[in-house]
């Protein structure tokens, strides 16, 4: 099926669509990422220069080690970041598993609901569906990215759509959950996750792969976040083979150089 953000086709016959990161959090795994509030716009210049579709906002890290925040910081980071964005021109989606978040950010000018927690709080999935705008959401048992093997990564997966289903949100990207969310997961897990990414196409649904700068290409190549980039690069190529529809990206520009070597070797 297609899926559109704002007028961008995602799926089917659509090329495949960059999502860059613009991580308004301090406290993120990869602190490279990090812009305070008054580069936001020069960032999103940037990137919309470098190839990017989308533009992800974030205001919360959720890296294992991550100091913890109160749903009214990130709300306030948001809606900061949303205020200073409102003649950007960009197309945005919002990261939160908060419903507080949600609903102030709605009060701007946003494009799709970036859901890790997979439609599983109610009153989320109440407000996500009430906005009639497109959901990406992220496998998520019982927390965001539990799953800890390919079999349960189905499942989740599963459990999404119907929760899609009793919501009424047809507009849906599943995100399989790339990374080491939960202590349990085993880089090994995210590997097999890759190298069988094409199996997900199954549901029909277009697919978002994140796995920038992600701890399984660290322990990979024995390298920290900032040192990642051309790990990321090769896998991401990769899950282009296995049917990504949309790549959620720090590294707009070279991302955009792999998406167009991967249009000429598959056109």
């Amino acid at each position: 099926m297609e899926v559109r953000i704002k007028g961008i086709g995602i799926g089917n016959a659509n090329p495949p669509r960059l999502m860059g990161v613009l991580n308004i959090s301090p406290e993120s795994f990869f602190s490279d990422s990090f812009t305070p509030l008054e580069l936001v716009t020069t960032r999103v210049e940037e990137m919309l220069r470098a190839g990017a579709d989308i533009i992800d906002i974030g205001a919360r890290s959720t890296a294992l080690t991550a100091p913890p925040i109160t749903v009214a910081e990130e709300k306030e980071r948001v809606v900061h970041t949303l205020q200073n964005l409102e003649h950007s021109g960009a197309v945005f989606s919002l990261d939160t598993m908060y419903p507080e978040v949600l609903e102030a950010a709605l009060r701007y000018d946003i494009s799709a609901v970036n859901d890790i927690s997979g439609l599983s709080n109610e009153r989320y999935a109440k407000i996500a569906a009430d906005s009639g705008l497109p959901v990406i959401a992220m496998t998520a048992h019982n927390r965001p990215g539990d799953p800890t093997d390919i079999t349960s990564t189905h499942t989740a997966l599963k459990e999404i759509i119907c929760r899609a289903e009793q919501y009424n949100i047809d507009q849906l990207i599943l995100d399989p959950g790339i990374g080491k969310w939960i202590a349990e997961r085993s880089s090994e897990a995210d590997w097999e996750l890759c190298r069988r990414f094409s199996e997900l196409k199954s549901y029909g649904y277009p697919l978002l792969a994140a796995a920038s700068r992600k701890t399984f290409i660290g322990d990979c190549l024995n390298k920290p976040p900032h040192e990642r980039l051309y790990g990321s690069l090769a896998v991401l190529y990769a899950l282009l083979e296995g049917g990504a529809d949309v790549l959620r990206v720090h590294d707009v520009a070279p991302s955009k150089d792999i998406v167009k070597v991967f249009q000429m070797m598959h056109p």
